[in-house]
């Protein structure tokens, strides 16, 4: 037999919103990847460059940073009333494993142009809007994106901008419907509000809620910050790191979200930790000067310990969420009182989210949050990868 070091698998690489990731099509990877969930994960990590000791990734298509590390896997569904199933893949960094416990927002607009390139959509008209009705496999909830079609095509081109992404692009809406189950707890602590004790730290207020990614809310004077940071202030400090990381453990634990401290070594994607201010002028980290009448709030998050350049768009849905219920210090530091939308600022600039949500009884009762976005294909080909990776 001859010597073959590399074999290929069919691969997209796309940004979806402020994130880029490499799609693959279910049906296009190897047999024992779509059977063996373990060959699966070394697959994708080998693809993507990681575990890298160097935090590079430069032997793979990732970009060494939280918004880059990713795979995504888009098939055929089998679930009544929907097109495809998305499973979406949080590859870590420097550290040996996969994360599956959440979803990525700014990919699902990503996941709907795929799809309808790949031919798993049915019904897809030559001009006008198509519905992608997607199931988030890794939660188990409903996301519809709505695609702009012309002449047959995907319309990637638009004048839609977003902070923290170069160049316009053609507006994909999403609606991320019932993101929290009327059965489960959208506030698992059942408060509004709670006193997080933190080991090392003190007590902080901390709203902590399940919508779009379970997420924990903190004020920013608490911690010592502004609200108005950008990644350079937060992300070159150990110290701050490892101060998140002991807040958003706590708030895990309290949430039920991690049995043990023990379980953040391998779920670094859920919970996020984010920290809240009031509206006030700042500059992004393009140099832009936004003013604080432009935005209700300030919202800082970090993804897999660092802070990042703009907002994840999962976290985005649960600021909606929040924002929209009075009482949470992020309706709170927005100003209080009820609202079905929210903007807020971000390193990067500013963007506007909303929720449509009801009360039965005492129990609110989210029927769906919706945000803007844009996506496009950047390359599509083949990747290579060495022989032996998915040995196990």
């Amino acid at each position: 037999m001859s010597y073959q070091p590399q074999f290929k698998v069919k691969a997209t690489y796309m940004r979806g919103g402020t994130s880029k990731g490499t799609f693959f099509n279910i049906a296009d990877l190897p047999k024992e990847a779509q059977e063996n969930p373990a060959k699966r994960d070394k697959l994708l990590q080998r693809i993507v460059g990681s575990p890298d000791v160097y935090k590079k990734q430069m032997d793979g298509m990732g970009g060494a940073s939280s918004s880059t590390s990713k795979a995504i896997l888009v098939g055929k569904s089998d679930v009544p009333n929907h097109d495809v199933d998305y499973y979406f893949c949080q590859v870590a960094i420097d550290k040996d494993f996969v994360d599956m416990s959440g979803n990525c927002g700014n990919l699902s607009s990503a996941v709907g142009p795929f799809a309808i390139t790949e031919g798993l959509v049915d019904n897809v008209p030559q001009n006008g809007v198509c519905c992608v009705r997607i199931w988030q496999a890794n939660i188990k909830k409903t996301i519809l994106c709505y695609v702009k079609m012309e002449n047959g095509m995907v319309k990637e081109m638009g004048d839609y901008e977003i902070d923290g992404v170069a160049f316009p692009a053609e507006e994909i809406v999403l609606e991320f419907v019932e993101p929290v189950d009327p059965s489960e707890e959208l506030f698992p602590t059942g408060n509004l509000v709670d006193d997080l004790e933190v080991e090392g730290i003190g007590t902080l207020k901390a709203t902590m809620i399940t919508a779009g990614i379970p997420t924990v809310f903190v004020n920013a004077d608490e911690i010592g910050y502004k609200g108005t940071e950008l990644q350079g202030d937060i992300n070159s400090d150990t110290e701050a790191l490892e101060k998140f990381e002991k807040i958003r453990i706590a708030g895990a634990l309290k949430m039920g979200v991690m049995k043990s401290p023990e379980d953040a070594k391998t779920q670094q994607h859920t919970p996020k930790i984010a920290f809240v201010s009031p509206a006030q002028d700042f500059i992004t980290s393009s140099g832009k000067e936004v003013k604080a009448n432009e935005m209700d709030l300030h919202v800082r998050a970090l993804s897999m310990q660092q802070l990042h350049h703009a907002m994840m768009g999962t976290a985005s849905v649960a600021i909606g969420v929040a924002g929209s219920i009075p009482g949470t210090l992020v309706n709170l530091a927005a100003g209080g009182g009820e609202r079905d939308t929210v903007t807020f600022g971000h390193p990067s600039g500013a963007i506007k989210v909303g929720a449509t949500i009801t009360k039965d009884g005492d129990k609110y009762i989210v029927e769906k949050a919706s945000m803007s976005r844009s996506a496009r294909i950047i390359m599509d080909g083949n990747v290579h990868v060495p022989a032996g990776t998915m040995d196990i």
